[in-house]
């Protein structure tokens, strides 16, 4: 399977393991991210337009190979997979998607005619998140997580896309494992307030990703260094979520 994601370092944090993960659960998976920070729907779109070669192309979770255009990317590979989003603080804003996303998803349509388009759901801010953005969800992780999730439904809706509901997974393994109740001393799935932290957080995106992708098993062999009963319980939520 061949993934392209038109991203920003959210898409870079579900893909950081998502390799490592099909790898170690007999997958042949291959993704390229095309990142460029905080990209917006709409920066995207410019792009498009533009023919801008602004994304660094970032192959199975490594590091920037080259600079690459969206449109040299999207007929770089034969993708079965291409993902879109929105910048994590434009995510419950539904004016923000449109026209882009639309155009987008023709775009990728008439050069990729094989691939199947997915929008990535994105997660909510850390509640003490000192991210600017988070000011138009009044500093709040619910408010933010409930029109994020209402604004992803509405998009996949607009292109007839499946949804992969990481920010859904986010949010229920925060509500439901106390290991992850950050308000009550329990770890944060962020690093930063926002992206998603380099352990238990970027596992989770990514085995959101190939359990919506292949609905296969995923093996915890590669990951001999975080709490295996720990990952299985966030699998298990995955599998319980969706």
């Amino acid at each position: 399977m061949k993934i392209l994601s038109i991203g920003n370092s959210f898409s870079q944090d579900a893909h950081k393991y998502l390799h490592k993960i099909a790898v170690a659960s007999g997958f042949d998976i291959e993704t390229v991210n095309l990142y460029i920070g905080g990209c917006s729907l709409k920066r995207h779109y410019d792009n498009m337009i533009s023919g801008a070669a602004d994304y660094d192309l970032e192959r199975n979770g490594g590091p920037s190979e080259r600079k690459i255009s969206l449109n040299e990317a999207i007929t770089l590979d034969d993708w079965d997979v291409v993902t879109l989003q929105q910048a994590s603080h434009f995510s419950g804003m539904p004016q923000s998607y449109v026209p882009y996303i639309t155009e987008l998803a023709s775009f990728i349509r008439k050069y990729a005619p094989k691939s199947k388009i997915y929008f990535h759901q994105t997660w909510a801010y850390e509640h003490d998140s000192v991210h600017s953005g988070f000011a138009t969800y009044n500093q709040s992780q619910e408010e933010m997580f409930r029109r994020l999730r209402d604004a992803s439904e509405m998009a996949a809706k607009l292109i007839d896309a499946e949804i992969i509901p990481t920010g859904t997974v986010i949010q229920k393994l925060r509500e439901s494992l106390p290991e992850f109740d950050y308000r009550n001393g329990g770890k944060s799935l962020c690093r930063d307030g926002f992206h998603l932290s380099l352990d238990y957080g970027r596992f989770t995106a990514a085995a959101v990703w190939f359990n919506i992708l292949t609905k296969g098993e995923i093996k915890l062999k590669a990951f001999e260094n975080l709490s295996h009963p720990l990952l299985e319980n966030i699998v298990a939520t995955i599998l319980d979520t969706t």
